[in-house]
């Protein structure tokens, strides 16, 4: 641990960061988006997913280009391995929301970040999904996140770092807590 006094860029503009808050404090409104995602069948279990549109601060939003994100499962599976699996997904959701929370908190604390490496490891017992236990959660039923920060501040300041961003983690708070979901044909 080495503790400077040069100025911190960890890349995050905590200044408009907190200037966004202040306005959607002041227009609670202008805080509230809905986050799309469409989805296409290729082949077997193989899907492609495009991020293009939102909607936020009152108005229609778009990427600066769309993303494309293929999901698929291994060959263990009986498919192709044309994309990591939705479950797969969801541990770089996690890891990505959390780690960009590290990056925001330590720069507003003023802690200077050389580096940042998140594992993650989700558990699953398949016999849920495949019908052969009901009583087997589908899902995972434990995760676990192992942080590794080189960073100008004590053991004690970069767990605080985290803690802070678990609890600003939107996909934290996903996988951890009761979300209403709806599905539909249409």
């Amino acid at each position: 641990m080495t503790i400077t006094n040069t100025p911190v860029d960890n890349g995050v503009n905590v200044e408009a960061l907190l200037g966004a808050r202040e306005a959607m404090t002041g227009m609670p409104a202008a805080a509230s988006f809905t986050w799309r995602a469409q989805n296409e069948w290729i082949n077997g279990s193989h899907s492609a997913t495009t991020i293009e549109k939102f909607f936020g601060v009152g108005d229609e939003q778009t990427h600066n280009q769309p993303f494309v994100l293929d999901t698929d499962h291994p060959p263990v599976f009986a498919a192709d391995d044309n994309g990591v699996t939705p479950v797969e997904m969801v541990l770089a959701g996690l890891a990505g929301c959390l780690t960009a929370g590290v990056a925001s908190v330590a720069q507003n604390r003023g802690i200077q970040l050389r580096s940042v490496k998140a594992n993650l490891e989700g558990d699953m017992d398949l016999q849920g999904i495949l019908g052969i236990d009901s009583d087997v959660r589908n899902g995972f039923s434990a995760i676990k996140v192992s942080y590794e920060i080189d960073a100008d501040a004590s053991p004690e300041q970069i767990e605080a770092v985290v803690a802070q961003s678990q609890k600003r983690s939107a996909v934290f708070d996903l996988v951890t807590n009761p979300t209403s979901v709806t599905v539909e044909v249409i």
